[in-house]
């Protein structure tokens, strides 16, 4: 099995990023939630990459835009999750929550991670520590609950905060900043947090990206992933409270935080 993978990051639309990522042993070149086509397939030229896959996480159109326009440029498998296949452009290819994925000499383990849409999944490679978390796992934030429930995108990301800390996190939106504002509203004494949202703020001043992160940052910084950590529900007023309802509380006061 290979150890590695290429992963690049192509910026997109307002605040997307796709995915580019291969496999050496195999040259298998996958992109994942292609918004558009157009950059993709360009930087897919410039490398001399192959593209041979398209793994979606959700069907919302800023990530599945680009699938036919890429499958019919090159050829290429497209996969995405089986309870939404109605809604993925061009799928060949439909996974479930437990499934293997096998891409080139990697594999790739498939979370079905419900909530910002109802068929979300997520493809975790362990051996290469990726996770692709479409907009259910953001750095310092979480998706919107479009289609689900606070108790499901707790189970959600639970789940994945299950997973090692140094898988890196591969997100599909450029929210960090933003997102760390928001958090030092809720844990304001949170050392790490403080140091991660200058360092964030340095970033984006020099125009870097902020993504991908490591899971360890999040599990210690990252609000959403610590509704059943005290500090957190005393921070909403509701100490010892379930961590359903602390992670709801949370949620709201990011839909209304500006």
């Amino acid at each position: 099995m290979s150890a590695t993978l290429d992963i690049v990051r192509i910026p997109v639309l307002n605040d997307n990023y796709v995915w580019l990522m291969r496999e050496p042993q195999s040259g298998a070149v996958g992109v994942i939630d292609p918004a558009v086509a157009g950059p993709v397939l360009a930087e897919a030229a410039r490398r001399r990459w192959q593209i041979t896959h398209v793994l979606n996480t959700h069907h919302h159109g800023d990530h599945v835009g680009g699938n036919r326009a890429i499958k019919d440029a090159t050829g290429c498998t497209i996969v995405g999750p089986r309870r939404d296949r109605a809604r993925i452009p061009g799928i060949d290819v439909e996974v479930d929550d437990g499934e293997r994925y096998r891409f080139g000499e990697a594999e790739a383990d498939v979370f079905f991670v419900p909530s910002h849409t109802s068929g979300h999944v997520a493809y975790a490679f362990r051996e290469q520590k990726a996770l692709f978390c479409g907009d259910t796992l953001f750095a310092l934030g979480c998706g919107r609950l479009f289609e689900g429930t606070p108790a499901q995108m707790w189970s959600s990301l639970s789940r994945l905060r299950a997973l090692p800390d140094d898988m890196r996190v591969y997100c599909a939106h450029e929210y960090t900043q933003s997102n760390a504002r928001f958090a030092l509203t809720v844990e304001a004494d949170n050392r790490e947090l403080q140091e991660r949202s200058s360092a964030i703020d340095a970033a984006r001043a020099r125009g870097e990206a902020t993504v991908p992160s490591l899971l360890g940052e999040e599990k210690a910084t990252n609000p959403f992933l610590r509704a059943d950590v005290p500090a957190v529900q005393r921070a909403v007023g509701l100490s010892g409270g379930d961590p359903v309802a602390v992670f709801a509380e949370v949620r709201h006061r990011k839909d209304v935080f500006r």
